[in-house]
């Protein structure tokens, strides 16, 4: 959950051993003495930043001691500091902690402000304080209008983050068994959203007993989750826990422009370029941003990142950006209907809603099929996955794992797991690895030396009570079995496109893959006399990019092109329905 990138903790180093003030990551203060600080998380803007500023800001006047705003806030957290002080402080642990303290001319808040989350930290006065205040879209403005302003703001917000997590913030508490899977839904929600949490077990931790007696915790209660002086959550659903952290809000009855289903690569960028070119635009997901691709360890085909770059970090890049041009993100909203037959289309989630737009892009990508062994559904988050981060090796760290599939997917979390784990065995059906998975990588997985690869090979039996204690597999070439003791197996094979809520309207293949372009000309389903455009489906205004698109290329690159590709006939398609000006052709 805290693993960085090396290569942004390089510079982050650089950057603080080149400023004359020095700031650890464990809160100590800044030195307010030098008008000129170059310390990326708390720098100083000047009197034409603060001029710039000051015509969208509302100011304020506090006394020592009052609080500017409260952890947990909804949009809350820019000021810049006029006169006084004012200190962050985290009321996560026992004991309020500081944070950091901004003079004049520094400014609060994180990333949160864009992402329109509830603030993690709080923050008061310290002596009589003169703020400027800011609300989130006036901060989107300034960051579009003042490139140099709006990148001092932003590298700020992220390097503030990035050290919050560092200094042991402990965020939401996490407590519950590591057998439930409702618990592992919960952590793996939060992480992959990017919430800060502490993931307490109560198998493992005899101490928690005390604190569940204290907090009024029985067993039914779990999994729970505990936000310093905040309210107690009991066996939250999952949209009860966004709600709480700020991850969804209620939509209304307005129309987008384009709505985005599925915040995979190709749905963050068709947000980015979007919500850039002035669409007002949402992106809806039913776990997180990011996909497949966010969920992997290591991306090092992507162009521009030669040492390779991690899904969660690309996610927060791109997610980032795409607040920054105002797109909107929600999760969990899980899209159960398309529907066609109003005024404009809509997208209807699980929670009752519509979305209604003029134009829907589907990017919801593809599942990784499940594996058909008996017995396989009660292991499901609780000892079988279907991806390797963090949250995952919880459970497994420094035991013997099993891999199943052959692509990059699999071999990516091979070379984590295999940091991680005290054996891998690869489980492959075929007889040639290099058929499916990039020649770079699988060099890399035979060379590793706890990795074993087991060619045609398939689990027939997976062994265990409560816990996955074993497998049996079949070398299908001889017929023979054997038993591989393991706390984990991670599936990933095949691809099954989410398309089961789509109507007929949209054309599939046989697969259920989306056709687009010529592949959906279907004369019976056209209500216009062109052609589709090369990634609109059967019905018109409504296009599909990524790995639920037929024909598409299973890579980040590949689903990034299509996302931002798809903006450009969301474009053609809208100037078709605005009829032209009198005395102009089309």
């Amino acid at each position: 959950m805290r693993l960085r990138a090396a290569r942004r903790l390089l510079l982050h180093v650089v950057e603080r051993i080149a400023a004359s003030n020095f700031r650890g990551t464990t809160g100590t203060d800044v030195s307010m003495s030098d008008p000129e600080s170059r310390d990326p998380a708390n720098p100083r803007l000047s009197e034409a930043d603060i001029a710039a500023l000051t015509p969208r800001g509302t100011r304020s006047h506090l006394h020592d001691g009052e609080p500017l705003f409260q952890a947990g806030a909804q949009r809350g957290g820019f000021f810049v500091v006029l006169e006084g002080a004012v200190e962050v402080l985290d009321r996560t642990g026992d004991e309020p902690q500081r944070v950091m303290l901004h003079g004049p001319r520094q400014f609060t808040g994180d990333i949160d402000v864009l992402t329109r989350r509830r603030s993690l930290v709080g923050a008061v006065a310290r002596g009589e304080t003169e703020v400027l205040g800011l609300s989130s879209s006036d901060i989107r403005t300034i960051i579009g209008e003042r490139p140099r302003l709006g990148e001092t703001i932003l590298r700020a917000f992220i390097a503030r983050r990035e050290e919050l997590l560092e200094s042991g913030f402990e965020g939401l508490r996490v407590i519950g068994s590591a057998t439930s899977r409702e618990a592992f839904h919960i952590r793996e929600f939060l992480s992959r959203n990017q919430v800060p949490f502490t993931w307490l077990d109560v198998d493992e931790d005899p101490g928690i007993a005390g604190m569940l007696h204290d907090l009024g915790l029985r067993g039914e209660d779990l999994p729970a989750i505990a936000a310093g002086a905040g309210p107690l959550l009991r066996n939250p659903s999952v949209l009860e826990l966004a709600e709480a952290v700020g991850l969804r809000r209620p939509f209304g009855t307005d129309i987008y422009d384009l709505v985005i289903v599925g915040a995979g690569p190709a749905g963050l960028a068709a947000a980015v370029y979007g919500a850039s070119e002035g669409l007002r635009t949402v992106a809806l997901d039913s776990v997180a941003p990011g996909g497949q691709a966010g969920a992997s360890s290591r991306i090092e085909n992507y162009l521009g990142f030669p040492t390779g770059v991690s899904g969660a970090d690309l996610t927060s890049r791109a997610t980032l950006q795409a607040q920054k041009f105002g797109a909107e993100l929600a999760s969990p909203a899980p899209a159960v209907a398309l529907e066609l037959d109003g005024e404009h289309p809509a997208v209807r989630l699980d929670s009752g809603e519509r979305v209604n737009a003029r134009c829907i892009l589907i990017a919801t990508g593809a599942d990784y099929r499940r594996l058909d062994v008996p017995g396989r559904e009660r292991f499901d988050g609780t000892g079988v996955y279907y991806a390797a981060t963090p949250i995952e090796l919880t459970a497994c760290s420094g035991s013997d794992v099993v891999v199943v599939g052959a692509g990059n997917s699999a071999g990516q979390a091979v070379m984590f797991l295999s940091e991680h784990t005290r054996r891998v065995w690869l489980l492959v059906r075929g007889d040639d690895l290099r058929r499916s998975m990039s020649s770079y990588l699988a060099d890399r997985v035979e060379a590793t030396e706890n990795v074993e690869v087991l060619h045609s090979t398939e689990i027939r039996e997976i062994v265990g009570d409560e816990r996955l204690e074993a497998v049996v597999v079949e070398d299908t070439s001889t017929g023979q079995t054997r038993t591989l003791a393991t706390a984990a197996v991670f599936t990933f094979i095949g691809a099954v496109p989410r398309t089961r809520w789509l109507p007929a309207g949209i054309e599939t293949d046989r697969h259920g893959f989306i056709r687009t372009g010529r592949t959906a000309a279907n004369p019976a389903r056209r209500t216009t006399d062109r052609d589709p455009y090369l990634l609109e489906t059967s019905h018109p205004g409504i296009f599909a990019a990524g790995d639920v698109r037929m024909g598409s290329m299973p890579r980040v690159a590949s689903a990034v092109g299509e996302g931002a590709m798809a903006v450009k006939f969301v474009h053609e398609f809208l100037a078709e329905l605005t009829p032209p000006a009198a005395g102009t052709d089309r």
